[in-house]
């Protein structure tokens, strides 16, 4: 009898554990029911906080500011110093006249000075006097050996004619030294071959006293065509 007593407690608290969650369980979907009825949840809802949202803005930068414009230097202000004049200072009076202490010196007296006898001067020298220039002469001029005037042949072609008085320096041998053109003829053709001419003609030397002496000698040379 005691073993069956004994056993049925411990069924029953078996039985107890099995039903436990389930019993729970039922008795917490009863409780939701029923706050679900009386508007407990719709309350906790309502008291529950809310999820906000933030965005962090960054703030722009501000600009900077542009560099301070230099300023004008102030002029300067000089002072101006005006220079003083100082008064010259009085010179003292020196007195020359010697004391009866004094002490008087006696002052040499000057030695003759030696005259030098002046440099002889160097004679001038003697002007140098230019030779006397060749006298002209327009007659009695004779050849050894007459010019050769050869006409030239373009003259001869175009016609050209007329008279070359050439200017010609003979000297004590009869050779001419120098021509030039007095008067031309009109061509320079003409004139060029009557100053060759007259450089290789051969004169007569002309003297004075028996001497022979350079001169200068009219020569006209002729150019003419022949028909």
């Amino acid at each position: 009898m005691s073993s069956v007593a004994t056993s049925h407690p411990a069924l029953a608290w078996k039985r107890i554990k099995r039903i436990g969650p389930l019993g729970t369980i039922l008795l917490l979907h009863v409780a939701f029911f029923w706050a679900l009825e009386s508007g407990l949840i719709h309350q906790a809802a309502q008291v529950m906080p809310k999820e906000i949202f933030a965005s962090f803005i960054t703030p722009e930068k501000a600009p900077e500011p542009p560099p301070p414009i230099p300023q004008p230097a102030a002029p300067r202000t000089v002072a101006i110093v005006k220079k003083s004049i100082t008064p010259p200072r009085p010179t003292p009076v020196i007195n020359n006249t010697p004391s009866e202490t004094a002490i008087s010196v006696p002052t040499p007296s000057p030695q003759p000075r030696e005259e030098t006898p002046p440099a002889a001067t160097a004679p001038a020298p003697a002007p140098v006097t230019a030779p006397p220039q060749p006298r002209t002469i327009t007659s009695g001029v004779e050849y050894i050996q007459p010019p050769d005037v050869k006409y030239p042949a373009t003259s001869k072609r175009m016609g050209e004619e007329g008279k070359s008085i050439i200017r010609v320096l003979i000297n004590e041998k009869g050779r001419a030294e120098r021509v030039e053109v007095q008067k031309s003829s009109g061509s320079a053709r003409l004139d060029d071959a009557a100053k060759e001419a007259v450089m290789r003609a051969l004169f007569k030397p002309y003297t004075e006293d028996g001497k022979a002496l350079p001169v200068f000698a009219i020569v006209p040379i002729n150019f003419q065509l022949s028909n």
